[in-house]
């Protein structure tokens, strides 16, 4: 990003935004060793306002709120970003803004009204990742009949990646809200089952494409824990990591648990290092406005994020020395050499 552009306020509130993201211990990114894999529900991302100044019309998100956005995701490798719109000019200019090291992949809009004119959509850094070339909107397979079954109101998204010798395929999604919970259980249930019973399937048979299999996006579930929305979005074996799951991802009075990142535990090739968060920038940007003002032009919800270590050199010499590389520090076995 070109900083010297910022005029005097943008700049005082990316001082207290960086604050913020120091505060959430996110790790710097470095080259070979790490991953950071986000997932971020920027609210109605599309049109942008072409100025720092505010907009009296429509859309109130302007290149203030995006130096805010581009500040947070240059942090990240992959961020899934849900609800961008039909209109690109605010990805493209992110994009623009991140530099040309970064690329975007995304799905065509969502038609119909409970698609809300959305895409899904990946912005990854390809200094640290490339695509895999496996990318695809998930369907849903017919009955045993053939009978044809209810699709999603926006169709997830799958695309793979690669890291350092690592294959990951993300899938992303947003759940449509519905009128009740019960609107949401079924699509987020459909989800988990096809995620667990068709990808997870394939990548155990280690014939196909998906390698490790992380699913994350905004599945508008209220609650983790023993609620029944979580407990769908779990049933197949879908873990979320225990640090994240006491972290609030969106604004509002009461505590919001909207939004996931989440992997099965029995075969998933990366390693977690336990370090994860969600970057809360509610105070720290657009101080002259009220909290629900500040989300159109930043947004409602908040970042989170998962570091993963790409570092197996502990694990390969402790193999070659005939250790356990699933013991912790397998190496400080080897003796120190007497002078």
């Amino acid at each position: 990003m070109d900083y010297h552009r910022y005029p005097r306020n943008v700049v005082e509130d990316i001082a207290r935004l960086r604050r913020r993201i120091e505060s959430s211990m996110i790790p710097a990114k470095v080259t070979e060793r790490n991953l950071i894999i986000a997932s971020w529900n920027i609210r109605s991302l599309g049109r942008i306002y072409d100025s720092y100044d505010e907009n009296t019309g429509s859309p109130k998100r302007n290149l203030r709120g995006l130096a805010y956005i581009a500040e947070i995701i240059q942090h990240f490798d992959i961020v899934a970003i849900q609800e961008v719109k039909g209109d690109m000019t605010g990805v493209r200019k992110l994009q623009e803004w991140l530099g040309p090291d970064w690329g975007v992949i995304f799905t065509d809009v969502t038609l119909g009204a409970l698609g809300n004119n959305e895409r899904l959509t990946f912005l990854f850094d390809s200094r640290r990742v490339t695509p895999s070339g496996l990318a695809g909107e998930i369907v849903l397979p017919p009955t045993e009949r053939g009978d044809p079954v209810k699709q999603f109101a926006r169709s997830p998204y799958a695309v793979g990646f690669q890291a350092y010798g690592e294959s990951l395929v993300l899938v992303t999604a947003h759940i449509y809200y519905g009128r009740s919970r019960d609107d949401r259980v079924g699509e987020i249930s459909a989800l988990a089952e096809h995620v667990a019973e068709e990808m997870h399937a394939r990548a155990l048979k280690g014939k196909f494409e998906e390698g490790s299999i992380i699913v994350l996006g905004d599945f508008n579930t209220d609650k983790r824990g023993d609620d029944p929305l979580f407990r769908a979005f779990t049933a197949t074996g879908l873990t979320v990591p225990p640090p994240l799951r006491k972290l609030r991802t969106a604004l509002g009075k009461e505590p919001k648990y909207y939004d996931q990142i989440a992997w099965f535990m029995d075969d998933f090739d990366l390693i977690p290092t336990g370090r994860c968060g969600v970057i809360d920038f509610s105070g720290a940007v657009y101080p002259e406005l009220t909290l629900h003002q500040m989300s159109f032009r930043v947004s409602d919800h908040f970042p989170l994020w998962v570091e993963f270590n790409l570092d197996h050199s502990e694990e390969i010499m402790a193999e070659t020395l005939g250790l356990d590389p699933g013991m912790p520090h397998p190496l400080d076995s080897v003796p120190d050499l007497s002078e």
